[in-house]
């Protein structure tokens, strides 16, 4: 491979590092299409996941003082069933159907909140049974298609408070989530050895992206925080459906 193509490679693990690290997701929404242009099709796929699972371990560190197990568990018992569910959903189920159903659903919330439901809160409406089937639904999404963090991340912001105590429960719901599908693609043998070489490379620019994002997470208030994360969101849902209809 070309110098100038490792470089591409590596610069755009450190930009997806940097976006999870501040706003608690993006790594395969970010990275996933252009790797494409770059990798052979089969490297992407565990890379993403490897590199976005460091990513968020960052982040993790950087909230965990608000971290409550009390808030997470039902989310992290959601995706304990939903991942594998998600898995076996690929051999039976359209990815691009899935991919169009998700990207539609990002640009909606986000025109919708541009509109004035930005102030829509249901408090604990719904309490854990929601939770849980909040996080069997991220499970099933990121199983399926590495998309773990859109569902909890609206949710949370639906049922309100601030956004250090949101992230310090979809952050380690997406760490668990993207961990379990790396364990998985490695027992499936999808970590070779080229997909080792890439991580090499890889790996070190995406926990220092996430490392850089997260503290300047620290330098923001709520109101740009949430702008930037509904920003990140509809860029999010016009990627998908471009990538997929495309």
């Amino acid at each position: 491979m070309a110098w100038d193509a490792i470089g591409l490679v590596v610069g755009v693990a450190l930009v997806a590092g940097f976006v999870t690290g501040f706003a608690g997701f993006g790594t395969a929404l970010v990275a996933a299409g252009l790797w494409l242009h770059v990798l052979p099709p089969h490297v992407v796929p565990p890379l993403v996941a490897v590199c976005a699972a460091a990513g968020q371990a960052m982040g993790v560190l950087h909230v965990r003082r608000a971290f409550r197990w009390d808030r997470a568990w039902p989310y992290l018992g959601g995706a304990f069933f939903g991942v594998p569910l998600g898995v076996m959903a690929l051999d039976r189920a359209s990815p691009d159907a899935l991919l169009i159903v998700v990207g539609a659903f990002l640009i909606f919330y986000t025109l919708a909140q541009v509109v004035g439901l930005g102030r829509l809160r249901i408090g604990p409406w719904g309490g854990r049974k929601a939770d849980g089937l909040i996080g069997l639904g991220g499970g099933i999404l990121g199983g399926f298609a590495g998309l773990s963090g859109p569902l909890p991340l609206i949710w949370l912001q639906l049922r309100g408070g601030p956004s250090e105590s949101q992230r310090a429960t979809y952050q380690p719901f997406n760490l668990v989530v993207l961990t379990a599908a790396s364990l998985a693609m490695a027992v499936a043998g999808r970590i070779d050895g080229e997909v080792l070489t890439f991580l090499a490379l890889c790996l070190p620019a995406s926990i220092a992206g996430a490392w850089v994002g997260a503290r300047c997470y620290r330098l923001v208030d709520e109101a740009m925080f949430r702008a930037v994360v509904l920003g990140l969101l509809s860029v999010s849902g016009v990627a998908l459906l471009i990538r997929t209809l495309a």
